[in-house]
């Protein structure tokens, strides 16, 4: 498998190998830049509501699903598994999950899920009545697209 990356200023989901892996354990790599979306966030949400975060860590819960619907394991992990794939020095929240036993079809699939149940899920808390980009836009323009909707 080759590693799957969708990375920008805003948010990054990555899937790879596990370093000590034959070939079917993955680990998901996700970040929101918490830094950038206070901004499209207006500053109203606390910590624990914030809709970057808490659509993060409901994406994560979401692509548990995918991998156990996929007949693969979800685990828990903590650590550095993801150090050094934040695009930016400033404040990320990250989420982090290792999947054993992935079929062959599932890394493809889950980096597109990932993205745009991202996207949903932070357009909709932030009480933004925008469609989500169809077709998922490439990185670059879905950075463009968050940084048209920051109002100065």
């Amino acid at each position: 498998m080759t590693r799957h990356a969708y990375i920008n200023d805003f948010l990054y989901v990555v899937l790879r190998l596990a370093d000590s892996s034959d070939g079917d354990v993955l680990i998901f790599c996700s970040g929101v830049n918490i830094t950038r979306f206070r901004a499209l966030t207006r500053g109203l949400h606390g910590l624990s509501s914030n809709p970057a975060i808490r659509g993060l860590q409901r994406v994560k819960h979401a692509v548990t699903g995918l991998a156990l619907s996929e007949g693969a394991t979800p685990r828990a992990v903590r650590g550095k598994e993801c150090a050094g794939t934040a695009p930016t020095d400033e404040t990320w929240y990250t989420e982090i999950m290792r999947i054993e036993g992935s079929p062959p079809s599932l890394p493809p699939l889950i980096v597109p899920f990932a993205v745009s149940g991202l996207v949903e899920k932070i357009l909709t808390g932030c009480c933004l009545n925008i469609p989500v980009p169809s077709p998922l836009p490439g990185p670059a323009e879905l950075q463009s697209f968050f940084e048209s909707l920051i109002k100065p």
